[in-house]
């Protein structure tokens, strides 16, 4: 009888044993939807964090961030959120779909205002553009795309928006933006100061005063509905290392 006891006690040690390899060797698979200011730079991030998490493969989806937020509403199966603005997490948050105590601000960014290389415009600060006889001038979706509303806040603050609505040209996101200026489609763009790391196309016409719209955070969150939430807040520590800050120095953010 005992003879058996032992056997049973061994198989069940196989068993534990076999389970718990398998569990160390699984491939994770974390979902991000990221704003498409971060496309570049997220990349790259992805590829230090895999190297440091072998088991872990990082699927990326990019766009606005309003519908990137959407389509999370819309049950997207997402494990975390990259947003350029505080407004569509907070509008995440409120309906109970990322877990708070996951929520940090990670980098910032700068508004600039971008023409081609060769344009040779002199625009020194929103008050001249009325007046520079410019015909179209791109600006992301103010409704959706976090740029356009800090472009729309500091037109608005600097009394000009209403004087150049109708010379502004509507892109869905922040990288639409930068190729409307670089193929000529519009004269200059409101972008990230990021962005210019991203183009060697354009160049910057001019810094947006600061004080005329609000201080640009990426925040980031893991979602409620997560299947790999240790992997997603794994992630999240991740984005404080002073690698991933350094990585994103090196493209153009703000720590």
């Amino acid at each position: 009888m005992k003879y058996i006891v032992y056997i049973l006690l061994a198989l069940s040690l196989l068993i534990n044993a076999g389970c718990s390899d398998q569990d160390s060797t699984k491939e994770h698979e974390l979902f991000i939807s990221a704003a498409s200011s971060l496309s570049n730079v997220l990349s790259k991030l992805a590829e230090a964090f895999e190297s440091e998490h072998p088991n872990t493969k990082l699927t990326l989806n990019y766009g606005a961030s309003g519908k990137l937020a959407q389509q999370i509403q819309q049950g997207a199966p997402v494990d975390l959120f990259l947003s350029a603005d505080q407004k569509w997490m907070d509008n995440l948050a409120e309906q109970k779909m990322i877990l708070d105590d996951t929520r940090i601000n990670f980098t910032q960014n700068k508004l600039v205002l971008v023409s081609t290389n060769n344009a040779n415009l002199s625009i020194d600060s929103l008050k001249d553009l009325p007046s520079s006889g410019l015909d179209q001038i791109a600006i992301g979706n103010p409704e959706s795309v976090p740029a356009g509303s800090y472009a729309k806040e500091a037109l608005t603050a600097s009394g000009t928006w209403k004087s150049i609505k109708s010379q502004l040209v509507h892109a869905k996101d922040a990288r639409q933006v930068l190729t409307y200026v670089e193929s000529g489609n519009t004269d200059i763009g409101f972008v990230y100061a990021s962005d210019l790391n991203r183009s060697k196309m354009v160049t910057e016409v001019t810094k947006i005063d600061e004080s005329l719209y609000k201080r640009i955070d990426y925040p980031a969150a893991v979602i409620t509905s997560s299947d790999t939430m240790e992997k997603a807040k794994a992630f999240i520590d991740f984005l404080q290392t002073d690698e991933a800050q350094s990585i994103l120095a090196e493209y153009g953010f703000n720590s």
